[in-house]
Order: structure tokens, then sequence, then C-alpha cells
């Protein structure tokens, strides 16, 4: 959808006036991102190790760099060196390590946030509006259309991709999203002429790079390796607070939605600014009322049946992450412990009497022998 989008701009004339320059680094980017989404999917065929995998990424941000897609300078509102406030220029080496850490950094901050059905197809979405509302802001019209091309993809994939979602990005797609987010921010917002220029793009993802970098203390202070994978993230620790799967989306994209005006706001921008601000508190606030949940599909009671009778702790990993909304730790230590114990133990699940409050329920039942009695769970439907 977005290299539809983007032929049908040049096509239509859309990229006519832009300096042969500017149109140049429009390629470069599309390049870029074509590279990143073969890398991630090469590691959604064939699991590619991390060191591997960030090798390529490394390689092909340099290429890019090389082209002419870098950051040369950091427009700041002050001189950390004193002086007169302006542009530091950057050495060829600072601007390669910079635009490096930039690229790659924001592409994999997006692909850690692919952890719940539509969470990084929002948050790109979302973010990419963001751009391009500060791209016009700063006269920049050629990432402002590569930041509405990408708009208009994440929206239009994300009809598909919400929470039950019938298709999945996987890591090709978030490489994807997340070189291009980046690019965009350095084509744009970060070239532009103004002292704040460098923080817009970073305040409007700082939520994803945020959330990445906390990941990385953690388990660095934990003795684990930056790619060691557990349950650190962000949308994790909403679902333990009891937080549904849609709610916990929602939340997260308010966050984002909030970041996004405060960058319109230095810009003059400030009924944008207000309007996403209010969307933003809208969506907050619709995530902490009460809702009536919708009681699980025959699938989906058959699916996580299905895994919980089966063998591979990954895949059941996998399906509670990607599927149903509840918090799986108890679920999945309580499923270990069953299975050390009694190895034929077996799982049911049927749809449960509804609550008081009118919450539908499933009925979650352990049977097994060696004289373990028949042990009977209430979960809520909504959290499933």
């Amino acid at each position: 959808g977005f290299v539809l989008a983007l032929l049908l701009i040049w096509v239509l004339g859309g990229f006519v006036q832009l300096p042969p320059q500017r149109d140049d680094l429009l390629w470069t980017t599309l390049a870029g991102c074509l590279c990143f989404f073969v890398i991630g999917l090469a590691d959604d065929l064939f699991a590619l190790p991390p060191l591997p995998r960030l090798a390529l990424q490394l390689l092909v941000a340099m290429a890019v760099w090389s082209q002419g897609v870098r950051i040369g300078a950091i427009d700041l509102p002050f001189n950390p060196f004193g002086g007169v406030p302006g542009a530091i220029e950057l050495s060829d080496g600072l601007s390669l390590l910079t635009t490096v850490i930039w690229l790659v950094g924001i592409t994999n901050a997006i692909n850690w946030l692919d952890g719940l059905d539509g969470l990084a197809a929002g948050v790109s979405g979302i973010a990419a509006v963001g751009l391009l509302s500060v791209s016009y802001s700063l006269n920049q019209p050629a990432p402002g259309l590569l930041a509405a091309a990408l708009a208009g993809s994440c929206l239009g994939f994300l009809r598909h991709n919400f929470n039950p979602a019938r298709i999945f990005m996987g890591d090709g797609g978030s490489y994807f999203l997340g070189f291009a987010l980046a690019a965009i921010s350095i084509v744009g917002p970060a070239k532009g002429l103004t002292s704040v220029s460098l923080l817009l793009p970073l305040l409007i993802l700082s939520l994803p790079l945020a959330d990445m970098s906390a990941v990385i203390m953690g388990r660095l202070s934990s003795g684990h390796s930056p790619f060691y994978p557990d349950r650190r993230h962000l949308h994790h620790r909403l679902l333990r607070t009891g937080l549904s799967h849609r709610r916990t989306v929602v939340l997260i994209y308010a966050f984002t939605q909030w970041l996004a005006a405060l960058a319109l706001v230095p810009l003059g921008g400030w009924q944008g600014g207000l309007a996403l601000l209010a969307v933003a508190l809208l969506s907050g606030l619709g995530t902490m009322a009460p809702a009536a949940a919708e009681a699980p599909s025959a699938a989906q009671l058959q699916a996580l049946q299905n895994a919980l009778n089966g063998s591979d702790p990954a895949a059941l990993a996998a399906l509670l992450d990607h599927g149903p909304g509840l918090d799986p730790t108890l679920l999945q230590r309580r499923w270990s412990s069953l299975r050390q114990q009694f190895p034929d133990a077996r799982w049911q699940l049927s749809p449960g009497a509804a609550t008081q409050n009118g919450q539908p329920t499933v009925s979650l039942r352990v049977s097994g022998t060696r004289s373990l009695g028949p042990t009977s769970y209430r979960l809520e439907a909504e959290q499933l």
C-alpha cells in the first residue's frame, strides 16, 4: 500500500516540483524500506540469529547514509559548548554514527512494540500523522507525502490487524514501518530550520524508544542479553494490571496521540495539537470505562485448548501473545507445573455462565490421573 501510494503520487505529478536532490532522497528511503522488509521477511522464514540480523540492518543503514539520508547537523535551542545557540555541524564520522543509531534504533523499537494485535500498526499510523503535520508546518512537502502514504497504509492494514487479527505483519512489516518512520523523520523535520526540529520526531517516537530502552536496561541489569526474550514491555505490564487486550492497545494509542499533540504546539499548530490531545484523552478515558465483553468464539476456545493440550510451550506463548489478551503468567505457570506432575493432564475449555454484571465467562477444566481431582477456573471472556 505504501509503495502504490507513492507511485500514484508520482504519476499524478506530486513530485514534479521537488528538487532532484529531494527526489533522490525519497527513492533512497523507499529502497531502504524494502531492504529492511527483506531482512524481516528472512527472519520470519528462517529465524535469523540476532547478531547477523543486526549486522544486516547496520549495513543497510550505512548504505542509506552514503546516499544522503543522514543527520548532518543537530539544531538545539542552546549550545552545550557555549556561544550562540544554533546548529551543531557533525563530522562525517559522527553523522554516520548518529544516523545509524537513529535508523536501527527506531526500527527495532517498532519491531519490539509488535506484541499485541494492532499495536505496531496503530502506533506507527499515529506517529506518521504526527510527522505529516510537523513536515507541512516546516514547509517540507517531500517527507509529508511519505508520511501521508505511510499513515494511509497503516490505517488500511489496521482494519485487518486489530484484535482479533486476521492477518499479521511479522518482522518484515514491523521493520518496514520502523525504518520508514526513522527515515521520514530524517529527511523532513530533522532537517528543518527551527531550533526544535530535531526534538519533534524524537518526541513523537519517544514511546517506543522509551519502551525499548527500559527493556534493554532491565535485561542487562538481570544479567541477560539485550536480545533475551521476556515480558518486560509496556503492553505486557499493562496486561498484568488487568486491562484487556483491546484496552491496552487503545491506551497506548492515547499515549502516542498525546505525544504527537505536544509536538505540534512549538510550531504554532496548537489547534491541531488540541484536537489530537482531545482524541487522546477520550481514548484514554474510554479504556477505563467498563464495557461489555464479547464471548470468545468457538475457534478461539478450540485454538487455546489445543495449545494447552500440546507439549510446546512456545506455541502456547505465541498464541497468548497474539490472540487472547489474558495475562498468561499464571496460566503458563499452572500449565507447566501440571505438565511435569501429570503428563497426561487434559485441558478443556467451554463457555461458562455470565457473571452478575453480565460479563460472559469461560470454564477451564483440568483433569488427569494419579488422583488429580477435576479443577475448575472461571476466567472473564474480556481477558480471553
